[in-house]
């Protein structure tokens, strides 16, 4: 247990950053839903928006797990020569640079065949900033593995308040200055640029935590090793193709779109409300995240340890546990989450529960993840995600012309527990972990209980409503304090998985 007390400890502070930071990133969607009154502007962030997380994902290839999986592979005594490091560093580093610059050179022919012929700077701006992003993962990791999660969260949350700023600078001050006292900003603020200082406010935001990542890069001796970097290449290539096609599963919707749908003037109209919409069920995945953070250099130190398949199979537990009482929650609360957009966003709210549950079982797979990549045998993620994404795209060409962006919710679901289903199979073969699934299914079914309740049964007075769903929100806490609470005491004689 006191291994999971460590990682309950450095998720609450990673979720710092990450729940909390994401928080306030999310907050700006209720002004961009408000202030991009044509939903087919912010049709326009969410597409590019897309392709920047593929392409980070690109750029990292897979290094930020071999990272933490060569630097524990190293004896004690040898971690401190900088060679894993260093070369992690070198190679990432190269590849954004490389990549930064093609955007820059040929950002107007890469915005042409995109459909931004009139913008070529968004994809000059944004290739800049995910080159950036990739480059600032592998000082982040580095933090991570020194055990700095203060540190970690504070760079992330500066990051982020800078955004904040620039943006409400941009999209509220500015606007305003510009009426009642134009000679203030005049000299740089274009009225009709909209949704172009989005990207500024990121370009600002970026380039800030590269810089104050400087000491972090910095650190020791260069020492780049070629054929380390061979041995790293190998073991996170397949990572690289896992995190495109997980990457995909959750952003191919979003980028193809506004080529499946048969209107393409609607199509970004119709994007820009769903991509409002799946913005609000993010809240499931901020969890996710600070888990993530924390949980990866977990399994990694926790290998070797007897009881280390116990530790994973609680953390699963607790994981569910958290997760499903975010969705009810959600759930519970969807007529006040609604209202944070603005009128013309809110006819997609239906898709919300949806992505909610798919976001849900993409938690389980990482969790479910651990055994290939404790056991080197990462291909089998790659797999796994090809074959999600495959149902991902096959689902959004064939019925986004019919169904619109239903469609691309559903794909997300039925994606994640085709992976789900492989993960588990696949893992209990080759590291089996007794996951408690009687627990896990009983919490589940509860889950899908009340969700019926809250669905079933309603009621014209918006308090009495309310009233209704906390106290099924209440009964979901209560069964998991009256079945976990013991464990905190002397424990029972336990039979079965319950």
């Amino acid at each position: 247990m006191a291994g999971l007390k460590k990682l309950a400890q450095e998720t609450a502070v990673y979720g710092v950053s990450s729940i909390v930071g994401r928080f306030l990133n999310w907050c700006l969607v209720p002004l961009y839903s408000y202030v991009l009154v044509d939903s087919s502007d912010y049709g326009i962030v969410t597409n590019l928006y897309a392709w920047t997380a593929l392409i980070v994902i690109i750029l990292t290839y897979g290094m930020e797990t071999g990272y933490f999986r060569f630097i524990n592979k190293q004896p004690e005594s040898e971690r401190t020569d900088n060679r894993v490091y260093s070369t992690t560093l070198t190679s990432v580093g190269v590849t954004s640079i490389l990549f930064s610059i093609i955007c820059i050179v040929f950002g107007p022919q890469i915005a042409a065949s995109l459909g931004y012929s009139s913008h070529p700077e968004f994809i000059q701006m944004l290739g800049v900033v995910v080159s950036m992003d990739a480059f600032d993962s592998i000082p982040f990791s580095y933090l991570r593995y020194k055990n700095k999660p203060i540190v970690f969260a504070s760079l992330k949350l500066v990051m982020i308040f800078i955004n904040i700023i620039f943006n409400l600078f941009f999209l509220v001050i500015c606007p305003k200055l510009a009426i009642s006292h134009p000679e203030l900003v005049d000299w740089f603020y274009v009225p009709n640029y909209g949704v172009g200082y989005i990207f500024v406010a990121n370009l600002i935001s970026t380039t800030t935590v590269t810089l104050a990542l400087i000491p972090y890069v910095f650190v020791g001796k260069w020492n780049f090793d070629k054929k380390l970097l061979r041995g790293m290449l190998k073991y996170s290539l397949p990572l690289l193709l896992l995190g495109v096609a997980g990457i995909m599963n959750q952003t191919i919707d979003k980028i193809i779109f506004p080529m499946v749908y048969p209107d393409p003037t609607q199509a970004m109209h119709e994007l820009g409300i769903y991509g409002a919409c799946f913005k609000v069920a993010m809240v499931m995945m901020m969890f996710t995240y600070a888990f993530r953070f924390a949980y990866e250099p977990f399994i990694f130190a926790k290998h070797s340890d007897a009881d280390s398949k116990a530790t994973y199979s609680n953390a699963m537990k607790y994981f569910v546990i958290t997760t499903l009482f975010i969705f009810l929650v959600i759930i519970a609360y969807i007529n006040i989450f609604k209202l944070l957009l603005g009128p013309q966003y809110r006819e997609g709210i239906g898709v919300i529960p949806i992505v909610l549950m798919a976001y849900f079982l993409q938690g389980v797979m990482y969790n479910l993840s651990l055994w290939y990549k404790l056991i080197d045998r990462t291909i089998f993620g790659a797999w796994f995600s090809v074959i999600g994404f495959v149902v991902t795209l096959v689902i959004n060409i064939v019925f986004i012309p019919m169904y619109s962006y239903m469609a691309s919710a559903w794909a997300a679901l039925v994606s994640a527990v085709v992976m789900v289903v492989l993960s588990y199979v696949f893992g209990q073969k080759y590291y089996p972990v007794h996951y408690k699934l009687k627990t896990l299914g009983l919490y589940f079914g509860l889950t899908i209980l009340l969700l019926a309740g809250m669905y079933l049964v309603s009621f014209d007075l918006a308090v009495v409503d309310i009233l209704y769903r906390t106290s099924l929100v209440v009964v979901y806490v209560a069964i998991v304090v009256w079945r976990e609470l013991p464990l905190l005491r002397p424990k029972r004689s336990a039979k079965g998985d319950i």
